[in-house]
């Protein structure tokens, strides 16, 4: 039986680039990075990070979200009540059983974690919150998300690290294909600018160290890159059979055709050198959506800006995707949003599909002669994609891969 086509019809982001999509994709066009010093990150080996400028949680998630609601669920809610008000959905009037709430997050509410153990270190039991658990456990953003909305289908949070938010939305499109519901609100989010969660991956060495110049910090595939910069932030991509979409008048921003997942079984930590893993689920997600390596057009790569990640990266695409198809790696922007990065990345591929122009990457200023592919550095490129591949790649050998069309 022939799979139904997935309609893209409703985006919500919130990244350090920006509160929302037209602010968001400025910025990353525009190719400005955003990485700056944190003040509550003061005195670590890494002090700057990508964080979301001016956010105001009460304003997106009532009047108690400072309260009930760590910072990842907050980011989450705000992308959401963008993205269905995009679709042009009304909560009040759908049929809440058929919709579905899948969000990946790789985390969970990390900040809440750390005042409440400063709680119980410093003053005792009695000055826990009560409310902990529920702030902190990742399934919450989805739960969260649900009651907010009144959505009432299967309510699921993924975990696959940096891939977390690709698995989420592939995970969404089956549900759609196989009838359990007809609408999804799906993405990632993820808030790590915590002093725990920085010091862990300054430690591991996965981060830049670019002290005095944090804005050029993220450079994915320059041949100075020397690590990634953490950022937060969440994407949403409302996502409904294009049949139904049509039938009510909706926008089709674009179409997911495919989606492939694998594990490189390799490492805690290190992708497979010869990126056979990925390999296997970039061909999983073309074969889904009844394509070929040779259609595909453009590719959002996971592109960290890590040393070995990237060029490994680079090996795979260069090998499969020999007919030139322009790459681009938004981390040099908005940083690298682990659990959020695969549904802000899958927003910005389906942005780049329908308006027909790829967005820069940042700080690429000599790019490394492994690198063999067609990078588009300096400033946005214009260029017709029919078929784009969002690639994820996350700690554990986690591959999860996203093909959209026109």
């Amino acid at each position: 039986m022939t799979s139904p086509s997935i309609a893209v019809t409703g985006l919500g982001l919130v990244t350090a680039a920006g509160i929302g999509v037209a602010a968001t994709q400025e910025r990353v066009w525009s190719g400005t990075p955003t990485a700056a010093r944190t003040e509550h990150l003061a005195g670590l080996p890494v002090d700057f990070a990508c964080t979301v400028p001016g956010f105001e949680p009460n304003k997106h998630s009532g009047r108690r979200a400072n309260l009930t609601q760590d910072r990842f669920t907050q980011l989450a809610i705000a992308a959401t009540r963008e993205a269905v008000a995009d679709a042009g959905l009304d909560p009040e009037s759908w049929d809440a059983p058929r919709v579905a709430v899948v969000i990946g997050c790789g985390l969970g509410g990390v900040s809440t974690w750390e005042k409440q153990h400063r709680n119980l270190l410093d003053r005792g039991a009695e000055a826990v919150s009560a409310l902990l658990i529920p702030m902190l456990v990742p399934n919450m953003v989805a739960g969260n998300v649900a009651m907010r909305f009144g959505a009432k289908g299967p309510c699921l949070v993924t975990a696959t690290a940096c891939a977390s938010g690709a698995t989420a939305i592939g995970t969404a499109l089956d549900l759609l294909r196989s009838n359990r519901c007809d609408v999804v609100i799906t993405g990632g989010a993820e808030a790590g600018v915590s002093p725990l969660i920085v010091t862990g991956f300054a430690q591991m060495g996965a981060l830049s160290k670019r002290l005095g110049d944090p804005g050029a910090a993220s450079r994915p595939f320059d041949t100075d890159r020397d690590g990634f910069v953490i950022g937060e932030g969440s994407g949403i991509l409302v996502l409904e059979r294009e049949t139904d979409a049509r039938a009510r008048g909706a926008r089709v921003h674009a179409r997911l055709a495919g989606y492939g997942a694998s594990a490189d079984a390799h490492h805690l930590t290190a992708p497979d050198p010869e990126g056979t893993g990925a390999r296997r689920a970039i061909l999983a997600a073309l074969a889904d959506g009844g394509l070929s390596p040779a259609d595909v057009d453009h590719v959002n790569a996971h592109g960290t800006s890590t040393p070995l990640n990237d060029a490994v990266e680079a090996k795979v695409l260069r090998g499969l995707l020999p007919g030139g198809a322009t790459v681009t790696s938004t981390k040099g922007v908005v940083g690298h949003t682990l659990g959020a990065a695969g549904a802000i990345e899958a927003a910005l591929t389906v942005l780049t599909v329908r308006d027909g122009q790829v967005p820069p990457t940042a700080n690429l200023d000599s790019q490394d002669p492994e690198v063999d592919v067609d990078v588009v550095a300096k400033a946005a490129r214009a260029q017709r994609v029919d078929v784009a591949v969002s690639n994820s790649f996350g700690f554990g050998g986690q591959n999860a891969v996203l093909a959209f069309t026109a």
